[in-house]
């Protein structure tokens, strides 16, 4: 963001520098905005691990790997080796692929390492739909289908579309909210999108800002992705369980899987205490891993059931009405691509954060990354990878 836009922004902030949300960005995070490590200046909760620690196994390293070819004509990459895609104008900070339950690839770059936590941004989004489908398990959300005023009902006097949202349009980004993921600013027309946004993200109250959104369309007729629908579902997901959103998920999945290492949720203020559930989560690249191999095991951990198998089957079923994005999960067609026979999904986030799953090739890989400005599409690469394992 140039100097000129920053004296745009802060000309039209017609309030205090203290409450202009994109000032506080810009004080946060600078003009380039939150970074994998960012999370290192937040107000944040930690999700606690066991005493109980799972490591993955080392099996026989996958050499071949390191010579394999991408070449992928609509993304620009041309014919390059796979370490080149991953690197090419996007460093990869840590990559690490398990087969079989069993590390079988694992690099890491600059200073970076498998205990240090980076945030994951909108895989966060997959990890609060694995959370959704806890409570569902629980009882505390009684069906996808319920609309969201039964747990949060104050917005009923609010908009009346605000009766019309129900959970499962949350989790397929058909809310119909009045919302844009906005990070670019070319024009002043630009600014309440763009505020909105780092409302989302610097925001002091987020429910504050949750009661005061309109809609563009009635829920569930048009599909457009947008961060506030995972914000809503993880207000709906703590006020259905009655439990901090690091709590639940410390209790039901980072203590149960053995997670090596604490990890953190930002939130809003430590006032109202609401999660970023839709891009705070900062973990490690191993016990996120361990995400993938729940849901590769569909949803057991060794002999213990996390989440239903049902709630697995959905996630990775394929709807066309979503284009390819499901229960806040990916699957490779999202990308545009005829689906292979033996496809992954996948969680993505800003950075080029992935955590890929493919169940017929017993594959996950994670990749860690400081920027989006790569050549690859890294998903399409994994997919290629996983086609191409020996």
């Amino acid at each position: 963001m140039k100097a000129t836009v920053k004296a745009l922004i802060l000309a039209a902030c017609t309030w205090t520098l203290s409450s202009c949300a994109i000032v506080r960005g810009l004080k946060t995070d600078g003009k380039n905005g939150p970074g994998i490590f960012s999370f290192e200046q937040r107000e944040h909760d930690t999700i606690a691990n066991g005493m109980l620690t799972y490591r993955f196994p080392v099996g026989k390293r996958a050499e071949w790997i390191d010579t394999l070819h991408f070449y992928s004509k609509p993304h620009r990459c041309g014919d390059i080796t796979v370490l080149e895609a991953l690197n090419a104008k996007s460093p990869t900070q840590g990559l690490i692929i398990i087969h079989n339950d069993s590390i079988v690839y694992e690099r890491y770059w600059g200073d970076f390492s498998a205990t240090r936590m980076a945030t994951v941004f909108s895989v966060s989004k997959s990890i609060t739909s694995l959370m959704c489908g806890i409570a569902v398990d629980d009882g505390y959300i009684h069906s996808i289908d319920d609309p969201v005023t039964e747990y949060l009902p104050e917005l009923k006097r609010e908009d009346p579309m605000w009766q019309k949202l129900t959970i499962r349009h949350l989790l397929d980004m058909k809310s119909g909210l009045d919302f844009d993921d906005t990070y670019e600013f070319t024009s002043l027309k630009d600014l309440k999108k763009l505020n909105a946004m780092a409302r989302l993200n610097y925001g002091h109250h987020l429910m504050r800002q949750i009661r005061g959104l309109k809609f563009r369309c009635e829920p569930g007729t048009q599909r457009r992705y947008e961060s506030m629908t995972a914000a809503v579902l993880g207000v709906v997901i703590e006020r259905a369980s009655g439990m901090r959103f690091a709590d639940y998920l410390s209790q039901k999945v980072w203590q149960p899987l053995g997670m090596e290492s604490p990890a953190l949720v930002n939130i809003d203020s430590r006032k109202h205490d609401a999660a970023h559930t839709f891009g705070g989560i900062s973990t490690t690249i191993t016990d996120l891993a361990k995400i993938g191999r729940l849901y590769l095991h569909n949803g057991m951990w060794d002999d213990r059931r996390i989440v239903s198998e049902e709630w697995i089957r959905q996630t990775a079923a394929f709807d066309s009405t979503t284009v390819g994005y499901h229960f806040n999960w990916y699957n490779i067609n999202y990308e545009g691509f005829a689906r292979p026979q033996y496809s992954g999904y996948y969680a993505l986030g800003i950075c080029n954060q992935v955590l890929y799953v493919n169940p017929h090739k017993n594959l996950i890989m994670v990749r860690i990354g400081e920027d989006n400005n790569g050549c690859a599409v890294l998903p399409v690469l994994f997919e290629q990878l996983s086609n191409a394992w020996q």
